[in-house]
């Protein structure tokens, strides 16, 4: 791209060759050659900006999302995490004690979590439990068992409340190079109503399928099974009944499908972080527990969990000056139809 400099003096030169002067610089028709020529720079950085949002590989933003429009590709929108939220007392009460859904509980980062369904802590019981979600969509819903123990506004008897397990499966919108390599892999994988980027491409086109892999000849000759995962993770009944019923209809001929659910692998994460000068280790702490709980969601279906992944995500972290990976020991192979999943989490200080 010309710089306005560089446009203005071309149209000096030109200017001269045919008038036969070479005009002053500070004179009138000089100001409207400067102005001409910052206009015509302006109209080429539009010129490339459009070239630019008109081939998938350097889209963006919304005309990203036209591309992936074309292709039947829809941007993944945030989603909430999810876990569950127990309440307890410390004297077990004489009547059932009723927590209504949508109490909201918080932790230490103000991280705001609400039950989706009442919980009851009954006659005789110090505590219940309740499905829960992260207020906000997001990865920073996600958090470590144990992260969540501040009490909103709750009955007078309930004093405590904590998660007894990582509220998982939140994850940011997608972003435009994740949407970028899908569109471009859609062009890789053609689908022909008969092949596995066919029957993926459909399974993911509903709402809630954050993943899907097809698996030819699973049950023999003429089979043909499909995993599908969401954020979260493991699908319920009613998304593989809505699967499973739409490529029924659309199905090859003499061909049985099956809609399931993948299997889970768990695996133990043990990390090491040194902060940076002037940064508390608490800081990046917190930030590498949902950096890690954000990259175990339902997109991992079918693929490696590889360390150097894992290590690009904490080093990119604000105030990680270095990292040390103790587990998993090395690189996780993939298989289309198990969902690696967070087990344990251990965020230690590294000691150099």
């Amino acid at each position: 791209m010309k710089s306005i400099e560089e446009i203005y003096q071309e149209l000096k030169d030109a200017f001269a060759e045919r008038a036969g002067f070479d005009p002053d610089d500070g004179c009138d028709l000089a100001v409207r050659l400067w102005a001409a020529a910052a206009q015509i720079q302006a109209l080429g950085v539009q010129a490339d900006w459009v070239l630019d949002q008109s081939f998938p590989q350097t889209a963006e933003g919304v005309y990203l999302d036209r591309h992936a429009a074309m292709r039947g590709i829809t941007r993944m929108p945030a989603v909430q995490a999810v876990g569950a939220l127990r309440f307890s007392v410390k004297v077990a009460p004489t009547e059932a004690l009723h927590i209504p859904a949508g109490t909201v509980c918080m932790s230490a980062d103000e991280g705001r979590f609400q039950t989706t369904q009442e919980a009851v802590i009954a006659s005789g019981a110090l505590y219940a439990d309740a499905s829960a979600e992260a207020l906000e969509g997001g990865s920073g819903g996600n958090a470590i068992a144990g992260a969540v123990s501040i009490l909103t506004a709750c009955p007078m008897a309930v004093t405590g409340c904590t998660n007894p397990a990582a509220f998982t499966g939140g994850s940011n919108e997608e972003d435009d190079e994740s949407l970028r390599r899908r569109i471009l892999e859609s062009y890789l994988r053609l689908p022909n109503g008969a092949n596995a980027a066919w029957y993926e491409t459909t399974a993911m086109a509903h709402t809630g399928v954050a993943a899907a892999r097809a698996v030819g000849r699973a049950r023999g000759i003429g089979t043909v099974d499909v995993y599908i995962t969401t954020e979260s993770g493991l699908p319920g009944e009613e998304l593989l009944a809505e699967v499973t019923a739409a490529l029924s209809q659309k199905r090859e001929i003499a061909v049985n499908v099956q809609v399931k659910a993948p299997t889970t692998s768990a695996v133990n994460v043990e990390v090491a972080l040194a902060a940076e000068k002037n940064t508390e280790f608490a800081t990046v702490k917190a930030a590498a527990e949902q950096a890690i709980l954000g990259f175990f969601n339902g997109r991992l279906l079918g693929m490696p969990v590889r360390l150097a992944e894992l290590g690009s995500r904490l080093y990119a972290l604000k105030g990680v000056e270095n990292y040390r990976i103790s587990q998993p020991a090395a690189d996780l192979a993939a298989s289309d139809t198990v969902l690696p999943v967070i087990g344990t989490l251990t965020v230690t200080e590294l000691e150099e």
